[in-house]
């Protein structure tokens, strides 16, 4: 999420609704242990948000939260310090015994805010990123109470999303490819890099020594956004956050015989597998130049899907996306989110709006999700947000903005088959239940202002929403100020 459309538009009004249709309806691969989940129409509408008086969270009647963790307010074990801000991309795992175990981004640059990530013993990747980015590790009881939190990983950058492997780990993605050697100023403070960033790093739901910081090198060095790994254990997704050009989707697969597990960083090599780009193929079997040429009159409608090698993965001399002629490969604004099924994953566009966003004549939008099936390999375009206009420019708060969304960015699979999206848009910010092949409602919405422009309050994007995996719990996180919510409520009602 390097650049949200918070950021580039300040005060404009918010998209229009979303438009989905049946895909393939997915199953779900939980974190330790994978399983079939039955395909949902979408249960029963969500009743109206209702406004919380303590001015944090609305949510239908029924439903309530507690937070499980607040930057700079709540304490790490052992002494570790405060809680780091920027919650980003989250996975949950189960730990047994009415336990979870949740392992959360904090997407951030050294001294970009007062509570970075501490470097503690045996979690630091580059001692050089001082009060940056990195992960904590947080566990709760079954009903989301916080019990404990420390880190994680520290020293990176940027730690935007990720994916919960099979085998019940979390792997984090840095949203950068800062050199080292670069030099960092922030706060009063400056610092040089000692190591390159750009990776996919392993967190596991273990204590602080018991972290393996080093980069999984194999996976590509770019602007990570998420990635889902395969259940047959050699093939994974991973999205990538970039313009000028846009950024591309990736499939990385493993060596013939080789199987992912814990501790990819120490069992791969630098150069092992095939990492390789996207092409969607049009029916006369050319490349589709930028998903933007697709729209709501292809809802539904498989592509098929080629894959072109990566010809240096590491962007020694040239980022990995500039390798690729235009034409070549199949570009996208703003790759985010990716969540895998038993049988696919979902990849998520948030936008493309602006004048460098997409061709000149390929068409606007205010978000797109994919699912990609690992089978077949196609991609349908099963949910489209179509753009408003009136989102470029400066005006009123939306007059209902309960059912106008935009700017969907991380994703995730329920229990029951549907999607939950988190928004990163302008002016309200929704957490959204999407149903491939239904209709699209506000779940919760964010009321914590972290500001105004031209006289109309604004709101930080929500992030990393993920159920535990009895369906019991929705974490999810505001990313400003940093705060993680466990949401419960009759999830079965309406989902299931």
């Amino acid at each position: 999420m390097t650049v949200s459309r918070r950021q580039i538009i300040k005060g404009s009004t918010a998209a229009g609704v979303g438009l989905t249709v049946a895909g393939v309806l997915p199953t779900l691969a939980e974190p330790a242990a994978a399983h079939e989940s039955r395909p949902s129409s979408g249960g029963r509408p969500f009743p109206p948000l209702q406004d919380d008086p303590n001015g944090i969270l609305a949510l239908p009647a029924g439903f309530s939260y507690r937070i499980v963790t607040r930057e700079g307010v709540t304490d790490m074990s052992g002494g570790q310090g405060k809680t780091p801000g920027l919650h980003d991309g989250t996975g949950v795992v189960d730990a047994g015994h009415n336990r979870l175990t949740i392992i959360q981004n904090h997407e951030l640059t050294p001294h970009m805010t007062t509570y970075g990530v501490p470097h503690i013993a045996g979690t630091v990747y580059d001692p050089g990123a001082v009060n940056a980015g990195g992960c904590t590790v947080i566990t709760t009881d079954g009903a989301g109470k916080p019990t404990a939190e420390w880190v994680g990983i520290a020293g990176t950058v940027r730690n935007c999303a990720g994916g919960v492997t099979p085998w019940g780990t979390w792997l984090t993605c840095e949203e950068t490819t800062i050199n080292a050697g670069a030099t960092w100023s922030a706060a009063g403070q400056t610092g040089t890099y000692e190591k390159a960033h750009g990776y996919v790093f392993e967190v596991f739901p273990r204590d602080s020594a018991h972290q393996l910081p080093k980069p999984i090198k194999a996976f590509g060095r770019y602007d990570h956004e998420a990635l889902a790994v395969e259940p047959n254990l050699r093939q994974v997704y991973l999205s990538e956050d970039a313009s000028g050009p846009n950024g591309l989707f990736y499939r990385w697969t493993a060596p013939r015989g080789v199987k992912l597990g814990p501790g990819a960083a120490n069992t791969l090599a630098d150069d092992a597998g095939v990492l390789a780009a996207m092409q969607i193929r049009m029916d006369d079997g050319s490349i589709l130049p930028d998903v933007a040429y697709l729209t709501s009159a292809q809802l539904g409608r498989p592509f098929k899907v080629t894959w072109i090698a990566v010809p240096e993965r590491d962007a020694k001399t040239q980022s990995v996306r500039t390798q690729f002629a235009d034409g070549t490969v199949t570009r996208g604004k703003k790759f985010e989110g990716v969540w895998s099924t038993g049988k696919g994953c979902y990849v998520v566009n948030s936008f493309a709006f602006g004048a460098s966003d997409l061709p000149a004549d390929a068409t606007k939008h205010d978000g797109m999700v994919w699912y990609y099936d690992y089978a077949d390999e196609t991609i349908t375009l099963v949910t489209y947000f179509p753009h408003n206009p009136a989102g470029e420019g400066e005006g009123a708060f939306p007059k209902y903005a309960d059912l106008t969304f935009d700017g969907p960015d991380n994703v995730t699979v329920t229990p029951w088959g549907t999607l939950v999206l988190a928004e990163d848009g302008v002016r309200a910010s929704h957490v959204l239940s999407s149903v491939p092949g239904g209709p699209t409602y506000a779940i919760a919405r964010n009321m914590l202002s972290n500001g105004t422009s031209n006289g109309n309050p604004t709101y930080s994007e929500f992030t990393g929403p993920t159920f535990s995996p009895d369906g019991r719990v929705l974490f999810v996180n505001i990313q400003t100020p940093g705060l993680t919510l466990a949401i419960t409520g009759p999830w079965q009602k309406y989902l299931g």
